[in-house]
């Protein structure tokens, strides 16, 4: 029988997803959970936690294993994780996705750039940093993210059995959708095989920082504005709906664009700006000048709503960076 390769002082050896709706964190939890449970033998349990119940909200999967001598009465929030799943690096702009990491700890990051940047990005410490290209990997292969970072977790996981894995994704899929079941597959074994590893040492004379209580409200009798006035509306210059993303973008082609206002109608995010300009015969006129992509969740409704294919979709690239999204307003409006 396998043997969890390290537990807490309750006996629990614990995973934490970190994700945002629409990316399948909950369904790949219950699905690792289901694998420890079923295929390997052991105690488990999994349960998510969120707010409000739509695509592009934060999201925490918790999955706990345990050897078969070990009672699981605790369901709550998975604080000291040995093995942290980001489905979205850009989550860590306002999660602590890393809170309550070991030194040891493995940090599983859905991303295209390197370790090292990671590191920076995030702030870690220390541990281990496993990267894997999820988003281009389910795009390439027309399948979710979920299957391509189960594949990577299970490659973390090597008391798990992937082949049972692959059994449970064949009894998820095969009766209402057939056609996914090889696409998730395919997703699930390139995760397993492209993750790669870097281990950072923990700086002599350094410690980890202990966890941060995800669910202590910001502001309080205490710390709240007079009035309940709201400090940061929606549309205020410090929203960036990055993290909202799933690895699509709206590109501009202005010498297709004809200037009939139809994806500023369809976007839910008021992400394009205007200039008033003289047309050819001297009258103002309204022309579209770009997209500012601080505010762009990346839903592609203008996509769809544009009538001359002046925006296609495209994957994103750190061309979509936060610097070149702030100025890009700035840029535009003063001409």
């Amino acid at each position: 029988m396998p043997v969890l390769p390290k537990t807490n002082d309750l006996g629990f050896f614990e995973i934490r997803l970190e994700s945002i709706g629409g990316l399948g964190a909950n369904l790949a939890g219950k699905m690792l959970a289901e694998a420890g449970v079923v295929g390997s033998g052991f105690n488990g349990v999994s349960f998510s936690s969120y707010g409000s119940e739509k695509k592009g909200s934060p999201v925490k999967a918790h999955i706990r294993f345990c050897d078969l001598n070990t009672n699981i009465r605790d369901t709550t929030p998975v604080e000291r994780p040995h093995i942290v799943g980001i489905f979205h690096e850009n989550l860590s702009k306002t999660v602590n996705v890393i809170s309550g990491i070991y030194e040891d700890s493995m940090v599983l990051v859905n991303s295209s750039k390197t370790p090292e940047q990671l590191k920076d990005k995030m702030k870690l410490l220390g541990g281990t940093i496993a990267v894997i290209d999820a988003t281009g990997i389910s795009l390439e292969e027309k399948n979710r993210v979920n299957m391509a970072m189960l594949g990577a977790l299970f490659r973390l996981c090597d008391f798990l059995d992937t082949e049972n894995m692959k059994q449970i994704i064949r009894k998820s899929l095969e009766k209402k959708y057939p056609q996914a079941v090889e696409p998730a597959l395919r997703t699930f074994d390139r995760g397993y095989n492209e993750v790669k590893f870097q281990t950072f040492a923990l700086p002599e004379g350094q410690e980890m920082p202990m966890p941060i209580r995800w669910d202590i409200p910001v502001l309080g009798f205490n710390t709240q504005p007079m009035g309940g006035m709201i400090t940061n509306p929606g549309n205020s210059i410090l929203k960036d709906l990055s993290i909202s993303r799933q690895g699509m973008m709206p590109h501009f082609d202005e010498e297709k664009c004809i200037h009939c206002a139809a994806c500023d109608t369809a976007c839910p995010d008021f992400c394009f700006v205007w200039d008033e300009q003289p047309d050819k015969k001297g009258r103002p006129q309204m022309f579209l000048q770009g997209i500012d992509y601080q505010y762009c969740k990346g839903c592609l409704k203008c996509v769809v709503a544009c009538p001359t294919e002046a925006l296609s979709s495209e994957r994103e690239t750190d061309g979509y960076g936060e610097e070149h999204r702030v100025a890009h307003r700035f840029e535009l409006a003063n001409g």
